[in-house]
């Protein structure tokens, strides 16, 4: 084994590569998470050069980058899935952490929002994330996504504003769009100095000292007196900050009141306990330069938590569904939550582990509390990015992967039989485009059934279906991209030549009244016959609450052992659709009546009762499509402005307004998806490729009478009457 692990009482864990091991309360699990292009994967590639990983500068624009590691994120220069890496850093700082050597879990995130499942699964099993922004731009759409999921998993944050070297940086424009956007307790601990190609250097608001280089090539820091132009300024921010901060440590609020003169270690404290209870975000301003990164690693030490400084982990016993909790040590029952599922070439299914108590072994069985099975733990292995290390014991507080899960996948919590845990689990945003694919040959067909269980098993928000009318394979997920990816793949990785159709957008049905319906199967053919008979009642749910079904049989009218069949034949019916064969979905559909034959009564006719109860409530409960509409914000040059909204309007979208960012006009809309088909290529023609549209899936709302009209016309293959 390449590390050597030693286990120690609860305040200290192993870990890991190189015979180097670090104290429990000097690991730092992060993630880096920003919207497209703001610099995550360079800030990444950055910090592992800085801390010594690596022995070059990784580039995007080359390909050359250690967390891009997939053909396609290298050919695209975007990061598509989420990888996991570990560093060192040595933090040596009058501070309010200790000194020392500090083990650092990095995982790179992708910015578009195609892949938002990758960031969503990452930030639920993190204990602390780096907030990236364009410093020209400030927030972004997809920074108030990323910022939402990181508020839902109340995971703490420090912001970085980069590209400050860049023509166009506007830091304080940026601060405000932090503000006013996101809502965020938010305050700079530096300031630029410098802007655009005249930015040097940094002033640190806590030690009042400047510090600066000579050019983008020196390495060297240089401390001085800050600048006489930025005084002012800098004493204002500092005193802005104390402000803020003061509030969150004791201390330093008494020593602020009393009007004693705080140190800096009196300042990091505050700071610490502000960022780590989610209510302050400390921002730093610079580039990717080396001298900046050097004081945001300080910082991820300095002010992010270690898994020590966290609450107690809480879930639920299943065997009485009441809430528990464990410390977060090496002594606790097991508890870890899987996270991500990674095919690999070599080793094979690799599932993502976060222990948050207890110790895993190779070799060992674990329990798997949401599906009551239990799994062997064939091997266990520390990534770095696409290269593995095997270890034989994972500890507390780490991240691993093991080899050897069969059933295990995403969301699914892991745990000692005899001490079961089920932690809080991770949702995922339903799928909004799909599209038909076939095999190219007969040979292809059974390959394209197993690649395709194999990436739906790693994405979530990728799903397959059988179109059962036309005997197609659909297949579904969060945008054009991402399909398209996803068949790259299956032909790069599983040699499945495969067709695709034209991207079809994802209606929905619905109902919008109540109404009951009656289902009666009778077949009588010589021997023992068909009969099954229910009534139901369908009623409209929530928009987003999905499909609910209850029985409320009383009094035996249809024997218990009947009702999976029924639900199974409503469900089958509903995902088919009723109206225009769309999937009908936030319905609560309940059977309350029906009747049964002693001897002919079986599963299959209750089903098919079940089957057709359903389809006639439905058809007396107004039933509506329902189409998936989308944020889109168009970034464009101000004398294309008409053109934009305009071509927008065409599409059915309502304008919600505009504002200058970054030199450019955001055009701000809210538009259905299924106008928007080739909109990314017309909106760069209409603007000589100036514009840059960015879209993101909203809500559902219901179609217009004409649009239902068409698709239904559609499905039952009518010409349509305009």
């Amino acid at each position: 084994m390449a590390g050597q692990v030693t286990k120690k009482k609860s305040a200290i864990v192993s870990t890991v590569t190189k015979d180097r091991l670090v104290s429990y309360e000097k690991i730092r699990n992060i993630g880096i998470i920003a919207h497209i292009d703001a610099g995550k994967t360079t800030t990444t590639e950055r910090i592992l050069f800085e801390t010594g990983k690596t022995y070059k500068h990784g580039s995007v624009d080359d390909g050359t980058t250690v967390t891009d590691w997939m053909d396609q994120e290298r050919e695209r220069g975007i990061t598509i899935v989420s990888a996991a890496i570990t560093t060192f850093w040595d933090l040596q700082t009058d501070s309010s952490v200790e000194n020392g050597h500090y083990r650092v879990n990095i995982i790179d995130t992708p910015g578009h929002i195609d892949f938002t499942a990758e960031v969503e699964r990452s930030l639920r099993v993190l204990d602390g994330a780096v907030m990236v922004f364009d410093g020209r731009t400030g927030v972004e759409s997809q920074s108030e996504t990323v910022w939402r999921q990181a508020n839902k998993y109340n995971v703490p944050r420090i912001c970085v504003l980069n590209k400050l070297n860049l023509i166009g940086a506007d830091f304080e424009g940026a601060i405000k769009s932090i503000h006013e956007r996101l809502g965020a307790n938010a305050q700079p601990i530096q300031l630029p100095v410098g802007f655009e190609h005249e930015l040097h250097g940094v002033v640190d608001l806590i030690k009042m000292k400047a510090f600066t280089y000579k050019d983008i090539e020196d390495n060297h820091l240089t401390e001085e007196e800050i600048p006489s132009d930025m005084v002012d300024m800098a004493n204002q921010y500092r005193e802005e900050l104390i402000e803020k901060v003061a509030e969150y440590d004791d201390d330093t609020l008494n020593k602020y009141l009393e009007g004693q003169d705080l140190t800096e270690a009196d300042i990091k404290r505050a700071i610490r306990k502000g960022v780590i209870s989610g209510k302050f975000f400390p921002i730093l301003g610079g580039d990717n330069r080396m001298v900046t990164v050097r004081t945001l690693l300080d910082a991820v030490v300095e002010y992010l938590p270690s898994p020590v400084d966290l609450p107690l982990v809480e879930g639920t016993d299943p065997r009485t569904n009441e809430k528990i909790s464990r410390e977060r040590n090496n002594e606790a029952p097991l508890s870890a939550l899987a996270f991500k599922v990674m095919t690999d070439p070599h080793v094979g299914r690799l599932v993502f582990v976060r222990i948050y108590s207890g110790t895993i072994k190779a070799g060992e069985t674990v329990y798997n509390p949401t599906r009551k099975t239990s799994e062997r733990v064939g091997k266990l292995v520390l990534m770095h990015a696409d290269q593995r290390e095997l270890v034989e014991e994972a500890y507390s507080g780490e991240i691993v992967a093991v080899v050897g899960f069969r059933e295990t996948t995403t969301g699914d919590s892991l745990s000692e039989q005899k001490t079961p845990i089920v932690l809080e689990s991770i949702s995922f945003p339903e799928p909004v485009i799909s599209l038909a694919i076939e095999p190219a040959t007969k040979t292809d067909q059974e390959k394209m059934g197993l690649a395709l269980n194999k990436l739906s098993d790693e994405d979530p928000t990728f799903r397959i279906k059988s179109n059962q009318e036309t005997g197609q394979t659909i297949i579904s997920g969060m945008g054009e991209l991402q399909l398209e990816i996803l068949v790259d793949r299956m032909r790069r990785e599983f040699n499945v030549v495969a067709s695709t159709g034209n991207p079809q957008v994802a209606y929905k049905e619905t109902i919008k009244k109540p109404a009951t319906g009656e289902g009666k199967y009778i077949r009588q053919t010589g021997g023992r016959g068909q009969y099954g008979h229910c009534l139901v009642r369908i009623e409209p749910k929530a928009r987003g609450e999905g499909v609910e079904f209850v029985s409320e049989i009383k009094g035996g009218a249809i024997p218990q052992s009947f009702i999976p069949a029924i639900e199974k034949g409503v469900r089958e019916k509903l995902e088919n659709g009723i109206l225009a064969g769309y999937p009908l979905t936030d319905v609560k559909v309940a059977v309350y009546d029906g009747s049964f034959h002693d001897v002919d009564s079986s599963e299959m006719s209750f089903k098919i009762a079940g089957s057709m109860a359903v389809e006639d409530a439905a058809k007396h409960a107004d039933m509506v499509v329902l189409e998936p509409i989308v944020k889109i914000e168009v970034s464009t040059p101000a004398e294309y402005v008409g053109d934009v909204i305009g071509s927008l309007s065409s599409k059915r979208a309502q304008i919600q307004g505009t504002e200058d960012r970054g030199g450019m006009t955001i055009v701000n809309g809210m538009a259905p998806l299924g106008e928007l088909s080739g909109y990314t290529t017309a909106v760069r023609s209409m603007t000589q490729g100036r514009a840059t549209p960015y879209i993101e899936p909203s809500h559902y709302d219901e179609v217009p009478a004409n649009v239902q009209a068409a698709l239904v016309a559609k499905k039952l293959g009518t010409p349509v009457v305009r």
